[in-house]
This record gives structure tokens, C-alpha cells and sequence, in this order.
């Protein structure tokens, strides 16, 4: 397994050498990222738990060591990273499901135009 720890510091460093290169990328990013905070509609816990999801559907290792950290600094416990990772796995499954259908009606049409 991965030494999280160092490999967050790593993406951080990462990322600050690209706000070197391209400062307005990494600001856009940073605006983006806390647009969602602004309307406090989800608790900061819950948009963590909502981004550690995405982050294992995106598979995304900065993406799960950075709001791994945030988390668990919100007070996530693993049952509810585990609840969240869940929905995940699910969504995945049935999106797979669904892109089945279309590789399916692909296929059927494909014999159409023969």
C-alpha cells in the first residue's frame, strides 16, 4: 500500500509547482472546489464523504489521500467512509449496467447497417 502521508505531501508539492507554471489554473480550481461550501445547503463532513466517493469512482489517489485527511479531521468515522464508498460501488455497478444496454443496442445497430 501507499505511505498516504508522504504521497499527500507530494501531491501538494505537485500542485503548488503547477500554480507555479499556471497560477489561474490552480485558482479556478481552488474557487471551484470551495463554491459548493458557500451555499452551506451539506455540513463539510457530508460534501467529504460525497468527494471520497468520487474519488474511488474517478480513482483518484490525490483525490482519496486529500479528503481522506479532511475527513477523518471532520470527525468521518470508517463507518460512514465505508456507507459512502458503498454508494459508490453501487452507482458504479449500475452505470456498468447501463453502459451494458447501450453496448448492446451498438452491437444490434452495427448488424443494421450490414
Amino acid at each position: 500500500m501507499l505511505d498516504w502521508n508522504t504521497y499527500r505531501k507530494q501531491v501538494f508539492a505537485g500542485v503548488g509547482d503547477v500554480s507555479k507554471l499556471s497560477p489561474d489554473t490552480v485558482k479556478g480550481y481552488v474557487t471551484l472546489s470551495g463554491a459548493g461550501a458557500k451555499t452551506n445547503n451539506l455540513d463539510a463532513k457530508t460534501r467529504e464523504l460525497i468527494a471520497l466517493a468520487v474519488s474511488i469512482s474517478l480513482r483518484c489517489d490525490g483525490c482519496i489521500t486529500v479528503h481522506s485527511e479532511e475527513a477523518r479531521k471532520l470527525g468521518a468515522s470508517r463507518e460512514e467512509i465505508a456507507e459512502a464508498l458503498g454508494v459508490a460501488v453501487a452507482i458504479n455497478a449500475g452505470a456498468a449496467l447501463v453502459y451494458s444496454t447501450r453496448t448492446l443496442d451498438a452491437f444490434a445497430a452495427a448488424g443494421e447497417s450490414q
